[in-house]
């Protein structure tokens, strides 16, 4: 892989640097994904398909990520976890500061509990593995809040 390569594969995974941010960069691509998910128009298809864009691309080059850090799931690659926060808010009944934080917590300790598939499909080797786990529990935290909001209203 050519330097230049390296470096665009380096820093897009990395969602542009905040996975160097230290201690927790899955919770800073977590709030990531919660930034540009706010960012986005709420209408019409912005949200659904920059999530799917995003998590296109780290599937695409996640693997690549793992021999440019030298290491199987490099904690700098955030991309996946800025996919599954975006993925766990989609199409909510509901958005406020309360719904945003609840999502938080919610997807990060999917992420980090990994109920089943979710470490499973992290086991898996190269992109499949990196982003799979972060999808699987977008998901779960979407599932959850979909009927918790909608118990509600």
């Amino acid at each position: 892989m050519s330097g230049a390569l390296r470096l665009g594969v380096r820093w897009v995974t990395t969602f542009f640097g905040v996975g160097f941010i230290p201690l927790v960069p899955g919770t800073w691509g977590s709030i990531a994904g919660i930034f540009v998910f706010v960012i986005l128009p709420g209408a019409g298809f912005w949200r659904p398909g920059v999530c799917a864009g995003i998590t296109l691309i780290g599937l695409i080059l996640a693997g690549g990520a793992e021999g440019v850090f030298g290491k199987k799931d490099p904690q700098y690659v955030v991309i996946d976890e800025v996919a599954g926060m975006m993925l766990s808010l989609l199409w909510l009944p509901v958005y406020n500061m309360k719904v945003l934080f609840l999502a938080f917590l919610l997807f990060r300790a999917l992420d980090t509990v990994k109920p089943f598939p979710c470490r499973w499909i992290q086991d898996r080797h190269g992109a499949a593995g990196i982003m799979g786990d972060d999808i699987a529990a977008g998901v779960y935290a979407n599932l959850i809040l979909q009927i918790v909001l909608r118990s509600v209203s």
